[in-house]
This record gives C-alpha cells, sequence and structure tokens, in this order.
C-alpha cells in the first residue's frame, strides 16, 4: 500500500497545478486523457463482445474492482487517522489519467497489475518533508497503525461476505437432498420422452412412482429400471405439485439396456431471505476461511513444497497433479478458474470469486514485508519497545535481507507456477 511510484505530468502544489497554460490548460488534458481511456474501455469491451469472451472480461473487471476495493480500505482508515495520502492508483507505469482531489492523486496508470495507496512515513527509513511529519504513518498512534495495516484484508472479508449473501439472496445455492430437471439432453433419433410429457427446466422431482427422491440415483434406478412402461412423477413447479407420466426408452447409443428420457439433474438452486442468508452466508465464509488455510498450510509444509519441486521437474507429476488441482495457481490459473467458473453459471463464478477474495486477502497478512501483515508485526514490535514518553521507531533497513529473501521467494512461487499454469493447466473442475 506504499509503494511510491513516479511520473512526468504529475501536479505540483496542493492546490491547482501549475506552468504553461495554467489550470485551464491542465483540465483540458485531463478531459483529452480522459476521453482516451474511455475510448480504450469501449474498444476493450467491445472486442470482448465480438470474440464471445465477456466471462473473461467479467473475471478480470471483478479483481480489478477487488484490487481497488482493498486498497480503498488503506486509504479510508488512513484519512480516517488524519494521515497524509498522495495517491490512489489502479495500475502502475505511466500515467494515463488522473485528478487531484484535495491532497491527494487519484486515477489510472498504463500497466493493470494491481493498485496501491501511498501513504507518507510507512516506515521509518523513508525521508519526508519535516512539515508533513506529523501526519505520517510512523508517527500516529498504535491503534491507527494496526487499523490502516489490516484494513485491505478486512475488506477482503466484507467483499466475500457480501458476495456469499447476494448469491443466496438474488442468485441461489444448490439444495442438499433434492433433484432437479436442470436441462434436456434427447435420445437417439430425436426422441424426447421428458418435453413430450410435459417435464420443463426448473422441476424439482418429489416423487417417482411413489417413491420419494432425495438424490439422483434414486431418480435414476426407477428410469433406468422401467423401458418402455410409464412412470408417474410428481415435480414441485414453481411452489406447487404437477404429476406428470413419462415413459423410458431404451436409448441406443448407450446400448439399449437401460431406460432414459432424456433429462439432465443437478440440485435445484434455491434463493434465501435477507435474514436467512446472513446465517447462510457467514456459515460458508467460515468454511472457505479454514478451507484456505489449511490449504496453505498444506502447500508450505515439508510434504507440500517436496510435492511443489516434484511438479516442477517431472512433467508426469505436473500432469497428475493439474488432474487433481492440488498445486499451487498463479493468478493467471485462478482468473482461467474464475472464467470456467463463469462459463459454467453465476453461482460458481460468485463461489470462485469469493475464494479468490479470501485467499488474496489471507495471504496479504503474511507478517513479512512488503506484505500488509509485515507492517502490523512492526507496528506491534515498536509498540512492545515504546515507553512512555519515548515512542520507539523500528529500523527496517536491517530487515532488508529477509524482505529480500522474502521476495525472491514470492518473485519464485509467482512464477514457477505461471510455468505450471500455462504448460499443465488444471483440469476444468466444473466439467
Amino acid at each position: 500500500m506504499s509503494d511510491l511510484v513516479t511520473g512526468p505530468g504529475r501536479p505540483t502544489g496542493p492546490g491547482r497545478p501549475t506552468g504553461p497554460g495554467g489550470p485551464g490548460e491542465y483540465a483540458r488534458q485531463q478531459r483529452s486523457a480522459l476521453a482516451r481511456l474511455a475510448v480504450v474501455v469501449a474498444a476493450v469491451v467491445l472486442a470482448a463482445v465480438v470474440t464471445h469472451t465477456t466471462s473473461v472480461l467479467i473475471v478480470v473487471v471483478a479483481l480489478v474492482v477487488m484490487i481497488m476495493l482493498h486498497e480503498l480500505g488503506h486509504l479510508l482508515t488512513a484519512k480516517w487517522s488524519h494521515m497524509k495520502v498522495t495517491e490512489y492508483f489502479l495500475g502502475f507505469g505511466p500515467r494515463l489519467w488522473s485528478i487531484r482531489r484535495g491532497e491527494t492523486e487519484y486515477g489510472i496508470k498504463a500497466i493493470p497489475a494491481g493498485g496501491y495507496v501511498k501513504i507518507l512515513g510507512m516506515t521509518s527509513a523513508e525521508e519526508v518533508d519535516p512539515a508533513d511529519e506529523s501526519r505520517t504513518y510512523r508517527q500516529r498512534p498504535f491503534h491507527n497503525r494496526i487499523l490502516v495495516a489490516v484494513a485491505g484484508s478486512a475488506m477482503h472479508g466484507v467483499m466475500a461476505f457480501v458476495l456469499l449473501w447476494g448469491l443466496f439472496v438474488f442468485i441461489g445455492a444448490p439444495q442438499d437432498n433434492a433433484v432437479a430437471i436442470s436441462g434436456f439432453s434427447p435420445l437417439a433419433h430425436g426422441v424426447d420422452p421428458a418435453r413430450a410429457a410435459g417435464l420443463q427446466s426448473g422441476d424439482v422431482v418429489l416423487r417417482a412412482d411413489g417413491v420419494s427422491v432425495h438424490s439422483a440415483n434414486d431418480l435414476q434406478r426407477v428410469i433406468e429400471s422401467r423401458v418402455g412402461q410409464p412412470i408417474t412423477l410428481v415435480v414441485d413447479r414453481g411452489g406447487r405439485d404437477r404429476t406428470v407420466v413419462v415413459t423410458p426408452h431404451a436409448d441406443s447409443s448407450k446400448g439399449g439396456a437401460n431406460g432414459r428420457i432424456g433429462v439432465v439433474i443437478g440440485p435445484p438452486v434455491v434463493r434465501s431471505g435477507p435474514v436467512v442468508a446472513v446465517g447462510r452466508a457467514g456459515q460458508l465464509f467460515g468454511e472457505m476461511v479454514t478451507g484456505s488455510f489449511a490449504g496453505m498450510g498444506q502447500v508450505f509444509s515439508a510434504s507440500g513444497i517436496k510435492s511443489y519441486i516434484h511438479d516442477l521437474t517431472s512433467a508426469k507429476a505436473a500432469s497428475q497433479a493439474a488432474k487433481t488441482g492440488d498445486r499451487p495457481q498463479s493468478i493467471y490459473g485462478a482468473a482461467r478458474l474464475a472464467v470456467q467458473g463463469a462459463q459454467a453459471g453465476a453461482t460458481q463464478l460468485v463461489y470462485v470469486l469469493a475464494l479468490i477474495i479470501i485467499f488474496v486477502g489471507i495471504l496479504n497478512m503474511v507478517p513479512m514485508l512488503p506484505l500488509d501483515g509485515g507492517h502490523v508485526v512492526i507496528a506491534v514490535y515498536e509498540r512492545v519497545r515504546s515507553r512512555r514518553g519515548r515512542p520507539y521507531h523500528a529500523d527496517v533497513t536491517k530487515l532488508a535481507p529477509i524482505t529480500y529473501a522474502f521476495v525472491l521467494l514470492l518473485g519464485f512461487v509467482v512464477v514457477s507456477s505461471l510455468y505450471l499454469d500455462i504448460t499443465h493447466p488444471v483440469k476444468n473442475p466444473f466439467q
């Protein structure tokens, strides 16, 4: 959150820009830059529509929103703590567009590989204008520094919970112990017993010839054994019970041994009320957090590291891991998984996005610089070492070797996982 990126064209001073042309010229340049940016965005959207890659665009936008909401957490808590925030940007590199509001510049840069908030004085090593020293991160009380450091990951928790709550309320989630007609698959020669009998997509099968249906196997057992014999199905359609009589046909493409009616079945998707959804979202959120911690523990265990190295050095092991999905994935792999989820349906997309959001939030709290967790550890250490009237500021330059080693390790994992995701992509779990 404290990356310092500079570039040409940055306005000077806390108020209006100075230089040739004055404020009027600067405003014209900003409008022109914003217009060019709008054209680029429109072109990207149009290209996604024409190439039928809107699911990719949806995932990219979702990840960008995740990044900027993370940084928004830092921004809002820093301003609330009276720290001086000079920049809030999406991306890195050359500045495409920006606007200054008060002492903070907001904008977009050319390389959309992340985002950042520039807060003055994040460490004791940073040089700051003496006039701004009292408003630096390092000079604010302990509780303010902790609040700012954890705010980014806290936003991940909020984002994931809201997504899951919205999933239960607006989209719905699969219901256990129930079977629904989710689609149709006509038999050979266009024979379509299910639709001929009047079954509809979304029907929830309650009973088959008087036998209660709680699983796909319950329904399949009745249908497969009744070739040419009518079956009475009781289904829930829009909250009302309907009776449908369907006659299974022998499917010649399957050898003709079992009866089939030409349907695709799955668990019904059921919406929850706003209040009930709070509890369901909280439960699923807790399961995801627990699972993410367990997954990270497995990856960084001795056996997990050994397995990962084996995947990198053995094509056979990498192929096997790709089939099971039992390996770390890069941001490319995670985005690919989200795209596959989007193609499978809104429920799967939300589920995957929530997992990504939670995992990134947890990863950011690893107690190492330059991650947010590193700033938490330093703040706690300074608190412990401080005495009344004698605040202690840690010399972060002493941590430089450890920080560099961690960054190198992180870089290795990022590059190597990207290599595996390209050469041995993980199998689509939604097929």
